[in-house]
């Protein structure tokens, strides 16, 4: 078996060796024609070019798609400024994921749930679907419709913050809360960053929140420069900020003013009539203001005739409105509003809005027909208008003004129903009203109502308060909003003198000591020297001088017992770490023989070991040691 094995492998070996002889292969017997697709190569070629031509009219969607995806995310240049101002994203980003959560927020702006509202917002912007500047916008918006101001102002620190870029809607939200907040210079910086900075242009509904904000701050110069820097920048005349810039010559009583912009605008125009009706209602002031009323009512008919090319929308028609009744004219003007409220088809065609409503209350109001006020005032909603805080205040003002606070009173109870929250001008002029009214109790009330929503009385308010409280002798009351308000507002000299004045009057010195306690003790500012001379003056009248000083030396005393306290509390600390390591190293290092803490020998005046270091100045010693060349104490 084993030869053969060894017969059979020595066979192969020999055979592996051998070349193997090489075959040929006889010739086809015939050569394979390729079939063409075309006759003659003139046709292919003429193919070829016909599909090149398809090609570069229509690339493959492929070509495309990476084309646009290219667009979308340009790769950064190494020449680039990376402090140059980001540009905002397009409207296409508004798609997706991030139109999902856009949506999700303007619910929760249509229930009024603003509060929300910002908060996702704000945990969206690090997660996986980060909204855009337009959701961003929504909810700014909406916080500013609502006169919610700080909030508005946080959100943009925050998405700014965040590296979210700002678009020109942006800005026209914050030029219009700081020109509502009366900060025309926080405004027009805006404006000039807006210029310099933004990788924008200015849109014209920027130039008419900035040029309508400063006619309501009486800045009227301002206004016409910004107008002539918009015809600089080659905008189109616009009739609606001529119309603004003429109310502020209006206000002025400058009737020439007003002509002459109408002029200007018909000039720049070119041609003898404007149709837009914005233009009219403030041209009729002027005419009212020369004495011209022929004129200024021919103006009128002309606008509000049948045929007339004018185009009148709810804003011309409050502009007429408020010329009527502003000169006497409330017949024709109560014409007018039936006629605006019969043409009024909403959406398709609004006439009339919640200012309309507001003029005629003003109307009613300077004629004294103020259940005729009430009436208007509460049929907005026949038209969809919601009266707001503003149109509140404005009819409670004029019923405080004409002795019918019980009407006001009715009104104030109904914001609630309506979803109107009062702010700081309601309740004071509610609580001034009370003190004419000799009902102290029910003012105070308004104040502490105030307080405890949230809202912010400054000092006049306050300072009011106390003197209408000090007149009818409620001391105690007085002195306990005293104490509230004290951690609330910064109190000033004649603020403390107001009220220690009258509780000198009162005889109630010990309640000037004890104010005096708590400046010292709060605030030790605010005990000024002319206020403490003011205090010892009323102490001096009634020969209890010295007990300012008194007073005094006690509060260094306590002061001396509490620091006096806390240092025992220190070196009894102390003393429980000295013995925590006194305990801790002969144990876990094996020392023998008496231990001396590290701190023994310091001054005084230097910190000794405390409880937290204790352990580490242990670890130090057990390093020592091993480098010693302990080896039992390792071990141990």
């Amino acid at each position: 078996m084993a030869l053969s094995k060894l017969s059979i492998l020595t066979h192969l070996t020999q055979t592996l060796a051998k070349p193997f002889p090489s075959r040929t292969y006889p010739p086809p017997s015939f050569i394979p024609i390729r079939l063409l697709s075309f006759a003659t190569p003139e046709e292919a070629a003429a193919e070829r070019r016909k599909r090149k031509r398809r090609l570069r009219i229509e690339p493959p969607l492929s070509a495309f798609r990476q084309q646009q995806q290219q667009q979308q995310r340009p790769s950064p240049s190494p020449s680039q400024n990376p402090n140059a101002p980001k540009i905002p994203e397009p409207v296409s980003a508004l798609s997706g994921n991030r139109l999902t959560l856009h949506n999700r927020i303007l619910k929760l702006i249509r229930e009024n749930d603003l509060e929300e509202a910002a908060l996702f917002t704000r945990h969206s912007i690090y997660s996986n679907c980060r909204p855009t500047i337009y959701t961003c916008n929504s909810v700014m918006a909406a916080q500013l419709r609502q006169a919610k101001y700080t909030e508005l102002l946080s959100l943009h620190r925050f998405i700014t913050q965040a590296g979210v870029a700002a678009n020109v809607v942006t800005y026209n939200l914050l030029l219009s809360v700081y020109l509502d907040c009366r900060k025309t210079d926080l405004a027009l910086e805006q404006y000039k960053q807006l210029i310099n900075d933004a990788p924008f242009n200015p849109s014209p509904t920027t130039y008419r929140i900035l040029i309508k904000g400063l006619i309501n701050n009486n800045q009227v110069e301002k206004a016409l420069e910004l107008k002539d820097e918009m015809d600089l920048k080659r905008f189109k005349p616009d009739p609606t900020i001529y119309s603004y810039l003429m109310l502020g010559q209006a206000n002025n009583s400058n009737a020439d003013a007003i002509f002459d912009l109408y002029e200007e605008l018909k000039q720049k125009l070119g041609t003898d009539e404007i149709t837009d009706g914005v233009i009219y209602g403030n041209l009729m002031k002027g005419y009212f203001l020369k004495g011209m009323e022929t004129e200024a009512m021919e103006v009128y008919k002309m606008v509000i005739g049948e045929g007339s090319p004018v185009k009148m929308t709810d804003i011309a028609y409050n502009y007429v409105l408020e010329a009527l009744t502003k000169n006497g004219k409330l017949s024709v003007a109560l014409d007018l509003f039936e006629k605006m409220k019969n043409e009024h088809d909403f959406p398709r065609k609004l006439t009339v809005n919640l200012g309309s409503y507001n003029i005629m209350v003003d109307g009613y109001c300077a004629e004294k027909r103020f259940e005729d006020a009430i009436r208007v005032f509460r049929s907005m909603g026949e038209k969809r208008c919601s009266p707001d805080t503003l149109s509140y205040n404005v009819l409670i003002d004029q019923l405080c003004s004409n002795e019918k606070l019980a009407e006001a009173e009715e009104l104030y109870k109904g914001m609630a129903d309506n979803k109107v929250n009062p702010d700081e001008y309601t309740f004071v002029t509610l609580m001034d009203t009370c003190f004419k009214e000799n009902r102290p109790d029910d003012a105070a009330q308004y104040f502490k109502t105030m307080v405890e929503s949230k809202l912010r009385p400054n000092m006049a308010v306050y300072n009011r308060l106390m003197e209408g409280l000090f007149k009818v002798g409620k001391f105690e009351e007085a002195k306990s909003f005293f104490d509230m308000m004290l951690p609330k507002l910064k109190m000033n000299d004649d603020a403390y003198k107001f009220i220690m004045n009258v509780l000198f009057e009162n005889g109630k010195h010990g309640e000037v000591l004890g104010i005096v306690k708590g400046i010292l003790k709060e605030e030790p500012d605010d005990l000024t020297e002319e206020l403490e001379e003011f205090v010892r003056e009323g102490l001096r009248k009634e020969g209890r001088e010295d007990e300012l000083a008194v007073l005094k030396s006690e509060l260094e005393r306590e002061k001396a017992e509490i620091a006096a306290k806390a240092m025992e509390e220190t070196e009894r600390a102390r003393a429980r770490a000295r013995d925590a390591v006194a305990s801790l190293l002969p144990s876990k290092l094996g020392i023998k023989g008496d231990y001396t803490p590290l701190n023994e020998n310091k001054d005084d005046g230097e910190e000794g070991l405390t409880e937290e270091n204790a352990e580490i100045e242990a670890v130090n010693e057990n390093g020592e040691g091993n480098n010693n060349g302990g080896s039992e104490q390792v071990a141990a």
